[in-house]
């Protein structure tokens, strides 16, 4: 796993999980931003993240799959 995208409300919280995602995001942000992003303390909205998801998954990074945004119901 390189990114990870974190359910945060409506939002998506950004978390480098590999040098690699860390290494793509700095090529895709600029330098002022380095510390939040590697830090995770980055949030973007779902279209956000879904083009930055499709944007590093064809760059080769592993992510993991958007969370829902629907709440699982128990039986």
């Amino acid at each position: 796993m390189d990114l990870r995208l974190l359910a945060e409300g409506p939002s998506f919280r950004l978390v480098p999980a590999s040098v690699h995602g860390i290494l793509w995001l700095q090529t895709h942000f600029e330098s002022e931003h380095w510390e939040l992003l590697a830090e995770g303390h980055v949030i973007v909205s779902r279209t956000d993240a879904e083009t930055l998801m499709f944007d590093a998954s064809a760059a080769g990074l592993s992510m993991n799959p958007l969370p829902s945004l629907i709440p699982t119901q128990h039986s």
